[in-house]
């Protein structure tokens, strides 16, 4: 037998444990949460764990994991599902979120409020008591397996108000409140995912806390964990410190000068 029919989610399953340190009781609040299959809206910053929370979280439960990055593009269809022509004709062919359904998956929809509203709608039945998905172009109603959790993350303090999210969406979710973690497990996280020293990681990390407070007060966002990771790992290989954080930090944050003149001054303090 084919290995996708005997295993439809095969591909979403997690093998190898994701490397997560718990900045709080997050871990225990959504196994609380799962274990009622609660929908989750997890909301923080870019870069601070929110997608690896749920990976772990997945690997941990024994769940597959179904993610999707949402676009402005994205479609009810790209979510649900759509006929499409094969060898044999014209056949249905279930979308992500109707696999996780059908199927008893996590599905995570990331950075939920960069999709249309419009497209979004189709996750409301799934939200509530019913816990079902209609699938109207073919006539089918999907009851959720009993597995099957819908989570959401989303940027709050980066969204303009055109895309927040609807009240009527985010009051069928309970929340996590995710942000960066103190200074130590950041220097950890970072230096286990970069592979350096405990130490360049650190100096790293205090960068990354000067950059945070010029948030709202020229910068939309300061440098997150993803990016300390990347500076690290260009300075592993034998990149200088300052040319890597001018890569990963400076030019990836801002484009005006004023700022990209603070962030060197940052990396100046810590690097010479």
């Amino acid at each position: 037998m084919n290995a996708a029919v005997a295993d439809p989610l095969a591909a979403y399953r997690i093998e190898a444990e994701p490397f997560y340190r718990p900045a709080g009781n997050e871990v225990a609040l959504y196994r609380q949460a799962y274990g009622h299959r609660m929908p989750l809206i997890l909301k923080g910053p870019t870069g601070c764990g929110k997608t690896r929370f749920v990976k772990h979280m997945a690997w941990s439960l024994g769940r597959p994991l179904v993610t999707l990055a949402c676009n402005e593009d994205m479609t009810a269809s790209d979510l649900v599902g759509r006929y499409l022509l094969d060898a044999d004709g014209t056949a249905w062919h279930d979308g992500p979120l109707t696999l996780a359904v059908r199927h008893g998956a996590i599905c995570y929809l990331d950075e939920v409020v960069e999709a249309r509203q419009d497209t979004t709608v189709v996750i409301h039945p799934l939200t509530d008591a019913r816990r079902v998905l209609p699938l109207d172009k073919k006539g089918e109603l999907v009851r959720a397996h009993p597995d099957f959790q819908l989570v959401v993350s989303y940027n709050p303090g980066y969204q303009s108000s055109a895309k927040d999210m609807k009240p009527s969406t985010r009051q069928r979710f309970a929340a996590l409140e995710f942000d960066y973690p103190d200074s130590a497990l950041e220097a950890e996280i970072v230096s286990h995912e970069a592979q350096v020293r405990l130490d360049l990681a650190a100096r790293l990390v205090a960068i990354a806390r000067c950059s945070r407070e010029l948030k709202q007060r020229g910068l939309d966002e300061g440098v997150s964990t993803r990016m300390l990771i990347y500076a690290g790992v260009l300075i592993r290989d034998g990149v200088t410190p300052r040319e890597s954080c001018e890569m990963t930090m400076t030019r990836a944050l801002t484009d005006d000068p004023d700022m990209a003149s603070a962030l060197r001054g940052f990396v100046e303090a810590q690097f010479g």
